[in-house]
């Protein structure tokens, strides 16, 4: 086991623990070094998948608290087919999903963190953001769009925004999908040689893969300093899509499990006849 895989919780093996520094070569990008049987990571993925399908239902019922999820990771990672696999068949009433591109002309008029607030889940919903308020801390470092001391400071404000989030009845989920760069590639070539997906390839996949070395000291200092008790990041290995989609369910499910949302009482005390 690794250096920093002993200094992860004893429950969930992929959370991690606030204030310490995380080096992502210390953790594996297989899924298969966590679970070496598919079959039976897919079938207990469809019934957790289930089991979330219910949890998120009472959520929804229930109208009083919120989860929120956040996905980051290298392109190609994984976010889209995160959310189509693990969200599948759960209420779209009680599910929004917001991806974060590059900020239009308004919304760098604000804030750096102005659109993300505006997106934030209201009570009894689930939102899941598609990157997010970390491509402050991420992109505009390495591609020097602002000063070091500007994008320094974000870190404090994030952790702030999140603890506020957390204070005002948002459960944070993180989660940083952990790919290989043989991977990337690999998928990379998948959308190149198939109709279906080459639209999603662009010149801007090549300009960041090139800048894989600068954006990993920029992911490590996330994960290090935004790590918090109230939003914690899991680094999940995401080599292996079926494993990818089994942990991140199992955090989900186990946090909706503890969060134990419930149907509301009636507005009315009626039985079966009464409208008769």
């Amino acid at each position: 086991m690794s250096k920093s895989n002993e200094q992860k919780s004893n429950g969930d093996p992929h959370r991690l623990q606030p204030g310490r520094p995380v080096t992502l070569s210390d953790f594996s990008t297989r899924g298969r070094d966590f679970c070496d049987d598919q079959d039976a990571a897919e079938a207990e993925f469809v019934d957790l998948r289930q089991e979330l399908i219910e949890l998120q239902r009472r959520l929804y019922a229930e109208g009083k608290r919120k989860l929120l999820i956040v996905l980051q990771a290298m392109d190609a990672g994984g976010k889209d087919g995160t959310i189509r696999h693990v969200f599948c068949g759960v209420n779209p009433q009680g599910v929004r999903v917001t991806s974060f591109k590059q900020p239009s002309e308004i919304e760098l008029a604000h804030d750096f963190l102005w659109r993300i607030h505006q997106a934030v889940p209201q009570a009894g919903m689930i939102g899941i953001f598609n990157r997010s308020h970390y491509e402050d801390v991420l992109v505009v470092r390495v591609e020097n769009i602002v000063p070091e001391d500007v994008w320094q400071q974000r870190f404090e404000h994030i952790n702030n925004f999140e603890r506020h989030l957390s204070d005002s009845g948002t459960t944070i989920l993180k989660f940083f999908l952990h790919i290989s760069k043989d991977e990337q590639e690999e998928r990379f070539n998948d959308r190149l040689s198939e109709p279906d997906k080459r639209w999603k390839f662009s010149e801007q996949d090549l300009v960041k893969r090139r800048h894989w070395d600068l954006y990993v000291p920029a992911y490590e200092d996330v994960l290090t300093r935004c790590t918090t008790r109230w939003a914690p990041w899991f680094i999940i290995p995401a080599d292996q899509k079926w494993y990818r989609n089994l942990a991140i369910t199992r955090v989900m499910v186990e946090t909706l499990r503890t969060m134990n949302p419930q149907f509301p009482s009636p507005q009315i005390d009626t039985m079966p006849g009464d409208l008769d």
